[in-house]
């Protein structure tokens, strides 16, 4: 993992701000978390993704790395619009 692929990350998130997306995150012992937000900040260390939950119709904002991503601990995929 060099600082070039992270700079491609950061940069592919940047152009993809406020996009709907699907998060994997990957929470330990083969236990993942799937949800459904929007990637809302892109900075210089982490990016922030606004979840909309639907049972309880409130949203909550989680911060990733880049490195979470190359590692892939988080996995995104675009949503179709």
């Amino acid at each position: 993992m060099s600082q070039a692929d992270i700079s491609k990350v950061r940069s592919t998130l940047f152009h993809y701000k406020g996009s709907r997306v699907k998060i994997r995150a990957n929470k330990g012992r083969q236990r993942y978390d799937v949800n459904e937000g929007i990637i809302k900040e892109v900075y210089p260390y982490v990016f922030m993704l606004e979840i909309t939950d639907q049972a309880e119709e409130a949203a909550r904002v989680v911060s990733y790395t880049y490195s979470d991503l190359l590692t892939r601990d988080v996995q995104l995929k675009l949503c179709e619009a």
